[in-house]
């Protein structure tokens, strides 16, 4: 793979330079209401998993291995696309994979709605993965991109409390359809999954008009369209909106990220020479640095610790966060509680999400972002333990709320904190590599978590859940390093 590294690292290029002065304007707005809105569907989908496997398991008398697989299904496709989609966001920009990967979706979703048995269901929702493997990967990855330093965590959160409302509404659909049985003579599980293919048809269209990242068109040496698109954002930003104060060199407390943006130019400066070298001798174009940036980048310094450190974070953070979220319903019916209830009582717990995710606004700005992290983990562990051994219905709810709040001031949090740790030339792929491994995981989880909780029941599931999420606070405590309020080129 090869990129174009217009500048030295830490320094701010010349794209870099004027979309950090830009202040934050309508075009801003706009832009992270249409990805939010996308990342909507991701999470819609995400979550509905659980909800089909408890409207599913009466009517189609579905087995543990299949309420499980129903789970899993989306999450292996998800894996898969993850890896491939996030690879070729690097290669071939940002704003074409967000629009292959809605298509993808919306197709597939609407072939899972026309299911007539569980394994056409099955096979259907690993394809619908498929597409939205690399969804959130790209929004992290897009956004970060085009937004200034200064509301970069704060914009990036409020994209999640619009895609966050998805949770809910997955859970409060599933029990108002499943209570109906059939809508015009069609059973209202499938209602739900075309719910899901059009509202992804309709973003499909509105993000046509999104701007590829001037970023990414410089890092590959497209530098006149970076230029370009640039200065159509200061253009609809609003006239006067672009500031022309200098960006202000590191300061002192960021002596530890110039540091290995030193490490790393000194590693490409070899590369960058003989590139360049090249480029001259070629009469019609200038001569622009190139370097190649393999994946095998990843694992040299500085950013082989943060690969590590990523690594098993997504591990670890899929048992706490996609856990309870996926398997929150079927938790609910082993309990005793009916299939509506259950449904019911995850709805209502599911309306934390979108709270976590605007409570997270105010706080990401204002403490380090792996601070926030663990401190959210733990309130996820804590709450999770109390609904693990929760039995009545007022508790089940709050402490299920509770945990919901928890969990999307940590996701919100984690999501800006990856797109910062990697650099343009690498960051879709870093982050969609490691991201991937968390849908692995999120394929083997209902079948380890089903199974204890045939054998032990809800309190053993959230205990090691719990354990797991003290393990991750002090992988990112000890491994992740600082980004608040540094410019990407400086982290």
């Amino acid at each position: 793979m090869t990129q174009t590294t217009p500048s030295t690292a830490g320094v701010p290029s010349p794209v870099s330079r004027r979309l950090e002065v830009l202040r934050p304007g309508p075009w801003h707005r706009r832009l992270t209401a249409v990805v939010g809105v996308g990342a909507f569907f991701d999470l819609y989908e995400v979550f509905l998993g659980g909800v089909l496997a408890a409207a599913l398991a009466e009517p189609w008398h579905l087995s543990q291995t299949q309420k499980s697989w129903i789970i899993a299904a989306g999450f292996l496709g998800m894996f898969v696309g993850a890896n491939v989609m996030s690879l070729l966001a690097d290669r071939f920009g940002r704003r074409r994979m967000f629009l292959v990967n809605l298509g993808m979706y919306s197709a597939f979703s609407l072939l899972c709605a026309a299911a007539p048995d569980v394994n056409w269901l099955i096979a259907a929702r690993f394809l619908a993965g498929l597409g939205l493997g690399a969804e959130l990967v790209l929004v992290d990855t897009y956004l970060s991109e085009l937004l200034p330093t200064a509301v970069r965590g704060r914009y990036i959160a409020w994209a999640y409390t619009v895609g966050f409302f998805g949770v809910p509404l997955a859970a409060l659909l599933g029990a108002r359809l499943v209570a109906e049985h059939e809508i015009a003579g069609v059973s209202g599980w499938r209602w739900l999954l075309v719910a899901g293919a059009f509202g992804a048809f309709c973003i499909q269209w509105m993000r046509r008009t999104l701007p590829e990242s001037p970023r990414w068109l410089e890092a590959r040496g497209r530098h006149a369209e970076a230029e370009a698109v640039v200065a159509r954002i200061e253009t609809l930003n609003e006239p006067g909106t672009a500031d022309a104060r200098p960006v202000p060199a590191p300061r002192k407390a960021e002596a530890r990220a110039e540091t290995e943006a030193q490490t790393e130019a000194q590693a490409q400066t070899e590369a960058q020479a003989q590139a360049q070298a090249q480029a001259q001798t070629e009469a019609q174009s200038p001569a622009v640095p190139t370097v190649r940036v393999p994946l095998r980048r990843m694992f040299q310094p500085p950013y082989r610790r943060r690969t590590l450190m990523w690594w098993i974070f997504q591990v670890l953070q899929t048992v706490g966060y996609y856990g309870f979220g996926s398997l929150a319903p079927v938790v609910l019916a082993a309990k005793g509680h009916s299939t509506t209830a259950s449904l019911g009582y995850a709805a209502l717990s599911f309306c934390g999400y979108p709270l976590g995710s605007a409570l997270s606004i105010p706080l990401i700005e204002r403490f380090e972002r792996r601070t926030l992290i663990i401190v959210a983990a733990l309130g996820q562990a804590a709450f999770g333990l109390l609904f693990g051994f929760a039995d009545a219905a007022w508790l089940i709810v709050g402490s299920g709320f509770l945990l919901t709040v928890c969990s999307n001031v940590f996701s919100n949090a984690f999501h800006v904190y990856q797109a910062e740790i990697f650099p343009t030339n690498l960051r879709s792929s870093a982050i969609g590599i490691a991201y991937s491994l968390s849908r692995l995981v999120s394929v083997v989880l209902p079948f380890i978590a089903l199974s204890v909780l045939d054998d032990l029941g809800a309190a053993a599931v959230f205990t090691g859940s719990a354990a797991l999420m003290v393990l991750l606070c002090l992988n990112v405590g000890l491994l992740g390093p600082k980004t608040k309020g540094l410019a990407l080129d400086a982290i």
